[in-house]
């Protein structure tokens, strides 16, 4: 494993322990060249993703780039970095486990707001005003609408 402060291509295992999860190993290595320690994890994959986006165009998928916009929205929220990588190993486990090689962007917009939507409101409105593209005050104000409205059928 190439060391990220040095660029030595040579690191050693200190440690290696489950996730919190179980859905990958937790390494601890140090670079025998600098001295730098560094984690790393590892994971199970089941297919290699391409993520369709709305123009049409194909990407492989980034796991980071999932977790980051997920951070993103819940930053400044009480939720820990723990339910967050709970949540991007969750998705990436279903859209590998769909049998599918190539996945829509929309498919994966959608689980993110899913998980969202019940873990905290704030975030949910977050994620949707990138997701779905928000331009004016009106279209957040005609999405918060939309949420309270089922709200309050689900109490009845």
């Amino acid at each position: 494993m190439k060391c990220p402060f040095c660029g030595c291509i040579e690191s050693q295992v200190k440690d290696s322990r489950l996730s919190e999860d179980n859905t990958s190993i937790r390494r601890r290595r140090e670079c025998p060249e600098c001295g730098s320690r560094f984690t790393t994890f590892e994971r199970v994959m089941l297919r290699e993703l391409t993520v369709v986006k709305k123009n049409g165009e194909k990407v492989r998928f980034d796991r980071d780039k999932l977790a980051r916009s997920i951070q993103l929205a819940v930053r400044k929220r009480p939720i820990t970095p723990e339910r967050v990588e709970k949540i991007v190993n969750s998705i990436q486990r279903q859209l590998e486990s769909s049998g599918e090689a190539e996945i829509s962007s929309t498919l994966i917009g959608k689980y993110a707001m899913d998980a969202l939507a019940n873990l905290d409101k704030v975030a949910y409105i977050r994620f949707a005003s990138v997701y779905k593209d928000f331009r004016t005050a009106g279209d957040f104000e005609e999405f918060v609408n939309k949420i309270d409205e089922l709200a309050k059928n689900s109490n009845h």
